[in-house]
């Protein structure tokens, strides 16, 4: 669980983030959503430590990482995956050395028992057979999912997403949104992400967050989204008049189902 209190962040006179709260719980993919220029990359940035804020806490099942050493913040990144937007691969090793990459640096296993995690991971994102094959090789949703397999491979307890759908079509985008769901749910992962795709909100929301100039302008589910009558959200969300039909046909289908 990660929990934000009164979180405030500025650079110079502006002013970023304004007294922001909410609480992540594990086994949910928790959303973070808006605008460009909205606040929601500083919000991330701060929630894993590259900024300090100026104010509040952020709460890692009640540790202040804002307040610890770094003795401690190098402990706690430990426990923390990050799915980069462009994947972030290194183009000079192979898909096993670039999942291996953490636990090179972080662990002193044999390579033995290296190896079989590594092999682990990759089996779970279903590219068992590309350990040899080099990041100029495979497809754009492949680099996602080595990205995601280096990600996990240190059992981490909170995963950030930057963008996990950038550059992908929509039906890989699909693949990579249901795998990341799984795992969140599979391993009670923290899972935070940061998207502007709007199919990951309507289908993978179990907790969102929509920033609006700094501030949390609303905060819900994806199946809340739907009934909402916050006009900014609603017009962010639901930009297209397609989007809008589409919204008002699943109200009346939910509001059947309930009858």
């Amino acid at each position: 669980m990660i929990e934000l209190k009164n979180v405030r962040k500025s650079f110079g006179d502006k002013t970023v983030l304004q007294d922001v709260n909410f609480t992540m719980n594990a086994g949910q993919t928790n959303l973070i959503i808006g605008t460009s220029g909205s606040g929601k990359t500083v919000l991330m940035k701060c929630m894993i430590g590259l900024f300090q804020p100026d104010e509040g806490q952020i709460l890692y099942e009640g540790q202040d990482l804002t307040k610890i050493d770094e003795k401690e913040k190098k402990e706690l990144r430990q426990q923390i995956g990050m799915l980069f937007q462009g994947s972030a691969l290194f183009d000079s090793k192979t898909v096993q050395e670039n999942v291996m990459f953490p636990l090179d640096m972080f662990t002193r296993k044999k390579y033995r028992e290296k190896l079989s995690r590594v092999n682990e991971v990759l089996d779970r994102v279903n590219l068992k057979d590309a350990n040899r094959k080099f990041p100029a090789e495979i497809s754009g949703g492949m680099k996602k999912r080595v990205a995601l397999a280096r990600a996990l491979v240190l059992n981490p307890k909170y995963l950030f997403c930057d963008e996990p759908n950038s550059g992908l079509d929509p039906q890989t985008s699909l693949v990579i949104d249901q795998l990341i769901s799984e795992l969140t749910k599979e391993y009670n992962i923290t899972t935070v992400i940061n998207t502007h795709d709007m199919n990951t909100v309507m289908e993978s929301g179990d907790h969102i967050v929509y920033m609006h100039q700094g501030k949390k302008q609303w905060e819900g589910s994806n199946k809340d989204i739907i009934f909402s009558k916050d006009k900014l959200l609603n017009d962010f969300i639901f930009a297209s008049e397609f989007l809008r039909d589409a919204k008002q046909k699943r109200m009346e289908e939910m509001e059947r189902e309930s009858k």
